[in-house]
C-alpha cells in the first residue's frame, strides 16, 4: 500500500472542513469536551466516530481487541479514570460487534501465544454463561450471543471501578452496552438494566466514597 494517498486525503479533508468553517481547527485546538466515552474493538471494519455519526471532539475513544475492560489493565483503567474524573463524560458505551475475531479466537482450543492471557478474559465470560451458551446449537448464534455477553460483562467490570461508582451516585453517569451488526451496519442497544446489575454486584464490589 502506498501511504502517500493518506496525506492527500488529509489535505482534502482539511480543505473540506475549512470551506465549512474557517475557524474549525482553531476551535478544535482549544480543548475537548466529549459527552461520551466509547470503548470498542480494534477491528479495522468498526470505526467509532463514523458509525455513530460523531464529529471530532464529541467522543473519547478507547479501542482494543474484543472491546475488553479487564480491571487489571492499566490502559483501560487510565482511560476510564481520565474520561470520568477529568473530562466528566456522562455516558460510557461498550460496543462489541458480531463476527468479532477476538471472540471467535477465544472459542477455539488453540494456543495463540501472547494473546492467551487477553483472550482468557473472554473465556471467563464463556465460563460464567456456559449453561446458556452450550444450549445454543447453531454455532453462529452461539458466537454472536457470546459477543453480547462479553459486552455485558465488560460493562459490569466498568461498574466495579471506584470513579464510575462515585459518578453514578453523584451525577447519574450512564453505562450502555451496544453491538454493531457488520451485516446491516446498524447499532443495536442491548438495553441492559444496569441498575439491577449494580444491585447484583453491590455487596461484593461496592466502594465507599
Amino acid at each position: 500500500m502506498d501511504l502517500q494517498h493518506i496525506f492527500e486525503n488529509n489535505k482534502q479533508w482539511v480543505k473540506s472542513k475549512l470551506e465549512l468553517d474557517k475557524n474549525y481547527f482553531k476551535n478544535l485546538s482549544k480543548g475537548q469536551n466529549p459527552d461520551v466515552l466509547y470503548i470498542g474493538c480494534s477491528d479495522s471494519r468498526v470505526t467509532a466516530e463514523e458509525l455513530m455519526g460523531m464529529d471530532p471532539g464529541e467522543v473519547f475513544v478507547h479501542r482494543n481487541i474484543a472491546n475488553m475492560v479487564p480491571n487489571t489493565d492499566l490502559n483501560s483503567m487510565s482511560v476510564i479514570n481520565y474520561a470520568v474524573v477529568h473530562l466528566k463524560v456522562n455516558h460510557i458505551v461498550v460496543c462489541g460487534h458480531y463476527y468479532c475475531g477476538g471472540v471467535k479466537a477465544a472459542m477455539q482450543s488453540v494456543d495463540l501465544g501472547i494473546l492467551n492471557p487477553w483472550l482468557r478474559n473472554i473465556r471467563d465470560v464463556y465460563r460464567i454463561h456456559k449453561k446458556e451458551l452450550n444450549a445454543i446449537k447453531d454455532e453462529d448464534e452461539k458466537y454472536n450471543r457470546l459477543v453480547e455477553l462479553n459486552v455485558q460483562e465488560q460493562c459490569i467490570n466498568i461498574l466495579k471501578t471506584a470513579e464510575v461508582q462515585t459518578a453514578y451516585r453523584t451525577r447519574n453517569l450512564k453505562i450502555h452496552g451496544w453491538v454493531f451488526d457488520i451485516h446491516s451496519g446498524k447499532l443495536i442497544d442491548l438495553d441492559m438494566n444496569f441498575e439491577r446489575m449494580l444491585e447484583g454486584i453491590r455487596e461484593i464490589y461496592h466502594l465507599d466514597d
